[in-house]
């Protein structure tokens, strides 16, 4: 197999490097076993905003601040505390800004609250209710704020910390010691204080907090549905008895039973009796499925209407549940490329701001009205408040979070949010034809010899010899020898070339079994004996194996492999969507010709070797295409790799999952499209995610700072610019949100 040494994944051995077409062959060759994924997501907590900030913990995040989130459920519901906590503070800080909004802001529209305290100063009963409130309610903004400055990482949190912390402290010094400040900052007589501000803020800043944590919980909601797929217990037979036990505790090997309207516990196969399957939870199809004795059956899926017993053959990390889980995880905390140019606004963002606010206090304090200086200190501390970059740093993180648990639902894996965002802007699709066209579960049908051996002998042989092949076409082979009851011995040798055939030693035979011209270069030229046959055979659509045996041609085998129900709609949805369709295949051109009349593929290429496949997306790639790459097999993994977006059928091979970046569940075409719908609805939910947040900021700036005061007599107000700040980020939350009910597929 040739592998570009463009691919990421390499390895370096004796001072040599060497290339692969996946991570699975890398592991392999370094003799590395492969990382188990977790059998579910554990309760780590990770932000939102920072790449790789990840704890075992719930709290802030030290770069900018944000509460952590969870990111998934280990063994029970996930840790609130943090929602708790915040909620607690926020009704702690309501009840004390109220009466005091009240008190204050009273007198300015004809209510003489000052009256109501003929023998106090209201001064003091301002600080008494904005204390408890600036001081515990709003510490964990002061702590994040402060941390801030330490590793100057500046932030929403440093932007509220700054803005608040002066507005209380400037009303403490004016209330105690008022003779420090100009005549130019007083009101008559009095220094204003804006207790009434620091305390309204942080109650809005709480209230965002609050519901930003509820939001954030309904995001990872498609994760903990995937996760409440596995049943507690699952109904183990041991010792002639049946108990009980925690899912955690079956084994390999182990006999279930599993009753009508159950779950399946773990990935296995029926032993015993019958049933129809529900599997539209994890892999997006309603139609239920038949099983029976020797069928497979996968954990979370639930049993509809018969009892049947199973035997576990995947638990733990290992079935595929945990492993949807994982992947799930893992790309809903990945992050997108539009991430990186978002990344370099806000790093320059919070100094800008800065220089805003100071702008704004220098503006006001110079040509503002009286009291001018305390005019340019209240459009300063708006400013800080207004231009909180919570909004802009959640815009991209959110909409991700909620896609890649969207697309979980639908049986659409990403392996992380760069698939996801390459995925939008694909302008041709290639095909593979076995298992991604059709149904990847061959059929021999016709066997005809030539020579002197008799069918029963040839057909012992081959399958004999496919016997150690993964090969749809070998276990097509194999199972036609079996229920012709032909016994089958293990070859003494065996020789693969992917993409050509095989050779080997079977019962003193040297057997060659693959395409014509494979049989070629072993010597074996002579094949027009039986040439009629095959052009008709080929034609009709069936893939033709020639067969050699001790250097002479023996005879050819014909599979027959129909072609998936669901395909042509497929297509028709893809070309709907704007793609180019090209199907490449290593049969027959006659075969492909065939496969591509009855869909209506105008496209194709036949006799395609898996470098082939390879250098085919390189050069559409190097023409400025953009290619997505669909297949299921060993010989799709290079192509896969190379292109753009890498689409693997969840019914394929461990390597060919491993070299895409997505990977559709059901093994059904039609995923694609609902994969490609879901990639253009996300990137335009991040698109209206950071129109909200520019707009507010650049929007509300200006307005805080006073920029059309003159014009329209707007100047701004701290618990306005407050409730605005919070607004922002709770719109770019709720517009996500709205990806867990977009329609895919119309």
């Amino acid at each position: 197999m040739q592998v570009d040494e463009s691919t990421p994944i390499h390895a370096m051995r004796d001072g040599e490097v060497f290339y692969f077409c996946g991570e699975g062959c890398r592991r392999r060759f370094l003799g590395e076993s492969a990382p188990e994924p977790p059998a579910t997501v554990t309760a780590a907590y990770y932000c939102p905003m920072c790449e790789g900030i990840e704890s075992d913990e719930p709290g802030a995040c030290p770069r900018c601040g944000m509460a952590l989130v969870a990111s998934g459920i280990g063994d029970g519901e996930p840790d609130d505390s943090e929602l708790r906590d915040m909620s607690r503070r926020f009704w702690v800080a309501a009840l004390f800004s109220v009466p005091l909004f009240v008190i204050s802001m009273g007198p300015m529209i004809g209510i003489e609250t000052h009256a109501w305290f003929p023998r106090l100063d209201v001064g003091w009963i301002e600080f008494v209710l904005a204390t408890p409130v600036v001081l515990w309610a709003g510490f964990p903004f002061f702590e994040r704020g402060l941390r801030s400055f330490a590793t100057w990482n500046l932030n929403m949190f440093t932007l509220i910390a700054v803005g608040t912390g002066a507005a209380y402290t400037y009303s403490v010094i004016g209330l105690i010691a008022p003779d420090l400040f100009p005549q130019s900052v007083r009101m008559g007589d009095q220094v204003p204080l804006y207790f009434e501000a620091a305390a309204v803020i942080i109650a809005l800043v709480l209230l965002g907090q609050v519901l930003e944590l509820r939001a954030h919980r309904r995001t990872s909601a498609a994760l903990r549905e995937l996760i409440d797929l596995a049943p507690p217990i699952a109904h183990v037979i041991r010792e002639d008895a049946e108990r009980d036990i925690p899912l955690a505790d079956v084994a390999t090997g182990d006999t279930l039973n599993v009753r009508p309207g159950e779950k399946i516990p773990v990935d296995g196969r029926v032993t015993n009796g019958r049933s129809s399957l529900d599997e539209s939870m994890i892999s997006g199809e309603s139609a239920p499925r038949e099983v029976s004795a020797g069928d497979p059956v996968t954990g979370g899926t639930i049993n509809q209407s018969g009892a049947f017993q199973m035997v576990a053959e995947r638990v733990g990390s290992d079935t595929v549940l945990a492993q949807i889980v994982a992947m799930v995880g893992a790309a809903q905390r990945s992050r997108a490329p539009v991430q990186r140019q978002v990344d370099r606004v806000s790093a320059v963002f919070v100094p800008i701001v800065f220089l805003c606010s100071v702008a704004a206090f220098v503006g006001w304090a110079g040509w503002g009205p009286e009291p001018q200086l305390a005019n340019a200190f209240v459009a300063a501390v708006a400013v800080l408040i207004i231009a909180c970059p919570c909004a802009l740093g959640l815009a991209t993180p959110i909409s991700i979070m909620v896609g890649v648990g969207r697309g979980a639902h639908d049986g659409v894996l990403f392996r992380d949010a760069t698939s996801l965002e390459r995925l939008r802007d694909v302008d041709i699709l290639i095909v593979d034809k076995t298992g991604t066209l059709t149904e990847g579960h061959p059929t021999l049908t016709t066997l005809e010899t030539w020579g002197a051996h008799t069918e029963h002998e040839l057909l012992a042989l081959a399958a004999s010899l496919e016997s150690v092949s993964e090969h749809p076409l070998a276990r097509a082979v194999v199972a036609g020898a079996q229920a012709r009851d032909i016994p089958i011995v293990p070859p003494s040798s065996f020789e693969s070339q992917v993409g050509g055939g095989v050779h080997g030693e079977v019962d003193g035979h040297r057997v060659s079994i693959g395409s014509r011209s494979f049989l070629s270069e072993a010597g074996i030229t002579e094949t027009s004996g039986l040439e009629a046959s095959a052009n008709t055979l080929q034609t009709a659509g069936t893939t033709v194996i020639y067969c050699g045996v001790d250097g002479a041609f023996a005879g050819i085998l014909a599979v027959s492999d129909p072609i998936k129900s669901q395909t042509p709609a497929a297509l028709e949805r893809l070309r709907a969507l704007g793609l180019r369709i090209l199907m490449l295949t290593g049969d027959d051109v006659r075969v492909a010709r065939a496969v591509a009349d009855r869909l209506g593929i105008t496209e194709f290429e036949a006799g395609v070797s898996p470098a082939d496949k390879h250098d085919r997306v390189t050069a559409l790639r190097d023409q400025g295409l953009r290619v997505a790459m669909a297949g299921d097999g060993i010989n799709d993994a290079p192509a896969l790799a190379a292109a753009d977006v890498g689409i693997a059928m969840g019914t394929g091979t461990d390597i060919a999952i491993e070299s895409a970046g997505v990977t559709l569940v059901s093994g059904d075409l039609r995923a694609v499209s609902r994969a490609i719908e879901l990639s253009r609805a996300v990137i335009r939910n991040i698109r209206q995610n950071l129109f909200f947040a520019f707009f507010y900021n650049g929007l509300g700036i200006p307005i805080a700072a006073g920029v059309f005061y003159s014009t329209l007599g707007i100047s701004g107000n701290p618990m306005v610019a407050a409730a605005a700040m919070s607004a922002s980020s709770i719109s770019v939350i709720t517009n996500a949100l709205r990806l867990r009910s977009v329609r895919l597929g119309a």
